[in-house]
C-alpha cells in the first residue's frame, strides 16, 4: 500500500509500532496512526554517514563480546544490510588470538548452508579487523522462548529439525561448533533457524592424537558431561547433546539442569539428572532421552536422529547449492601490515547521527514515543529524550550510581558495570546516545554481559530515576492520566 503525503511517498513498513507524530529532520518523517498493525513511514533524504568502512555505511551497536563488536551497517554498492563483526587488532594479537580469529573465519568460510548465518568477506585496517556477516532480522530463538514461552510441539520440531540439519552439515565439513544455546540461534524474516557465533568452533584437524577435541568451552548448562570433565570429547557428539538441551527448552520452556551453585549443576549434567514435564509426548521424551545420554559412545548418533520416527513427522530438508572450497586470502591480508591491505576507514562524528535504515532496522517492538512502558523487553531497549545529550549522560550517572554501578562514559556511550557479582558474574550495561535529530535523541540501553533478568531489574530501578529525560507524547500523556 502506497500513500501520498506532500508530494513524498509514505510506504507502509510492516512490524513498525510507533506513538506520537515525529519529524525527524534531514531524513524521515514518521506518522503514529496504526493501520493494521502498521505504520507509515516517510523517507526523505538521508542523514550524514557517521562512519564508512571500505563500501559500507556502518551504524549502530546490535552485540558485543570480549573481543568484538557486531554493527549493523549497509552495502552503499547494492543497499543490502549486512552485520559486520569489529576486533580490535591489538587485543587479538596481545592475546594470541591471531590463530583462533584465523580460524574462526576459515570455518565459517567453508559452510555455505540455508541455516548457518553466512560470512561475506573480511577486511582489515592497520588496527581493526571487520567480518562481514549476513544481517539476521527475526532475532533470537532465545527472545522467543522468553517472550512467548514453550512451543508447540510442530513449532518446536520445525526448529530442532532446522537445527539438526544444519549441525549434521557442518559436522560433515569436519566443523563443530561447541556453543550450540537458544542465544546462538537467529531466526530470518521468514521465521527460519540460523546458527551464528562461531567463536568457539574448531576444525577437525586439530584434533589430538587421541582423535579428542580437548578445550572446554560453551555455556555450562548447555554443555555435555565429557565436556565439563577435560578429558577430550568428540566435537559432534558434544553439539548433539546441547541439541537435545535446546530441544528440551523447546518444549518444556525451561531448562532441564540448572542451579545457582556451580559444582550442584556439574554434577546433575553429569548424571544426566533431569525429569520431562508431563505435557511432552512420549515419543518427544524418547528422543530428548536418548540425546541427554551422559555416556557420549551410547548417545543417538545424527543419522540415528534423523531416523526418528518423531524427528520425521513433516521434515523436509533444505534443497541448496554446496561449495567446493572457500577463497582465504582476504583473511591472510587482514593480518599483514602492509598499506596495500588495509581498508579505508572514515570515523564517525559524535554523538551519533542516526539513518533512517538503521531506525528501520529496530523496527520489531519499537516505539519511538514511550519505551518505559509495561510490555516485556529483551536485553536490550531504547527511549527518546528532547534533552540535550550531555544532559541524559549526567542524568544516568546520577541514577546508576545509587544502584551499585561503576560508570565510564566515552564519546556519548558509557558503560555501566554493577560492582557487586551476579547469577552469572557482574552485569554490565552499554547505554549509546543517537542523534535522531537536533532536538530529539534515542537512547539505546542494551546488556552487554550478566543475567538477563538482573538486566530487566535494573533497568525498572533506572527507568523510574528517568522519569524526566525521557520524552512523552501527548497521545502518551493522555494515557497515563
Amino acid at each position: 500500500m502506497e500513500l501520498e503525503c506532500n508530494d513524498i511517498m509514505l510506504m507502509e513498513c510492516p512490524h513498525i509500532q510507533i506513538s506520537g507524530k515525529i519529524i525527524i529532520e534531514s531524513f524521515l518523517i514518521v506518522y503514529a496512526q496504526p493501520y493494521n498493525n502498521r505504520v507509515g513511514v516517510l523517507i526523505m533524504s538521508r542523514a550524514k554517514i557517521k562512519r564508512r568502512v571500505g563500501k559500507y555505511e556502518v551504524g549502530r551497536t546490535i552485540g558485543e563480546g570480549t573481543f568484538a563488536k557486531v554493527k549493523f551497517a549497509r552495502n552503499s554498492e547494492t543497499g543490502e544490510n549486512v552485520a559486520i563483526k569489529i576486533l580490535d587488532k591489538d587485543k587479538v594479537l596481545k592475546h594470541k588470538m591471531a590463530e583462533q580469529i584465523k580460524r574462526e573465519i576459515a570455518i565459517t568460510k567453508l559452510i555455505r548452508h540455508p541455516h548457518v548465518v553466512q560470512l561475506y568477506e573480511v577486511m582489515g585496517s592497520k588496527t581493526k579487523i571487520f567480518i562481514v556477516l549476513e544481517f539476521v532480522t527475526g532475532g533470537e530463538l532465545f527472545d522467543k522462548i522468553v517472550n512467548h514461552g514453550r512451543m508447540r510441539e510442530e513449532e518446536a520440531r520445525k526448529y530442532f529439525q532446522q537445527l539438526i540439519n544444519a549441525v549434521d552439515y557442518c559436522h560433515s565439513r569436519g566443523v563443530y561448533h561447541r556453543d550450540l544455546k537458544p542465544e546462538n540461534l537467529l531466526l530470518d524474516s521468514s521465521g527460519n533457524l540460523k546458527v551464528s557465533d562461531f567463536g568457539l568452533s574448531a576444525l577437525s584437524q586439530q584434533v589430538r592424537d587421541d582423535g579428542l577435541l580437548h578445550t572446554t568451552c560453551g555455556t555450562p548448562n548447555y554443555v555435555a558431561p565429557e565436556v565439563l570433565n577435560d578429558r577430550g570429547y568428540d566435537g559432534a557428539t558434544a553439539d548433539l547433546w546441547s541439541c537435545g538441551v535446546i530441544l528440551f527448552v523447546l518444549l518444556a520452556g525451561y531448562l532441564p539442569f540448572d542451579d545457582s551453585n556451580l559444582m550442584n549443576l556439574y554434577n546433575k549434567i553429569s548424571a544426566a539428572e533431569f525429569t520431562c514435564p508431563p505435557w511432552i509426548s512420549f515419543a518427544a521424551m524418547k528422543l530428548i532421552n536418548r540425546i541427554l545420554d551422559p555416556n557420549p559412545t551410547t548417545r543417538i548418533t545424527a543419522p540415528e536422529i534423523l531416523e526418528d520416527e518423531w524427528f520425521k513427522k513433516d521434515y523436509r530438508p533444505p534443497v541448496f547449492d554446496e561449495i567446493e572450497d572457500a577463497n582465504l586470502d582476504d583473511v591472510e591480508a587482514v593480518f599483514k601490515d602492509s598499506e596495500e591491505y588495509h581498508v579505508t576507514e572514515k570515523k564517525e562524528e559524535k554523538p551519533t547521527s542516526m539513518n533512517a535504515f538503521e531506525l528501520i532496522s529496530m523496527s520489531q517492538g519499537l516505539n519511538l514515543g514511550n519505551l518505559f512502558d509495561e510490555q516485556g523487553f529483551k536485553r536490550e531497549t531504547r527511549f527518546t529524550s528532547k534533552c540535550p545529550a550531555n544532559e541524559i549522560i549526567s542524568k544516568i550517572e546520577e541514577a546508576a550510581k545509587p544502584l551499585g554501578f561503576d560508570v565510564s562514559k566515552k564519546n556519548y556511550k558509557m558503560r555501566l558495570q554493577n560492582l557487586k557479582a551476579g547469577r552469572k558474574g557482574n552485569l554490565n550495561v552499554s547505554t549509546e546516545i543517537f542523534q535522531v535529530a537536533p532536538s530529539l535523541h534515542m537512547v539505546e540501553v542494551r546488556k552487554a554481559k550478566g543475567d538477563t533478568l538482573e538486566f530487566h531489574k535494573f533497568y525498572k530501578n533506572l527507568s523510574t530515576s528517568l522519569d524526566e529525560v525521557v520524552w512523552k507524547t501527548e497521545e502518551n500523556m493522555e494515557k497515563k492520566k
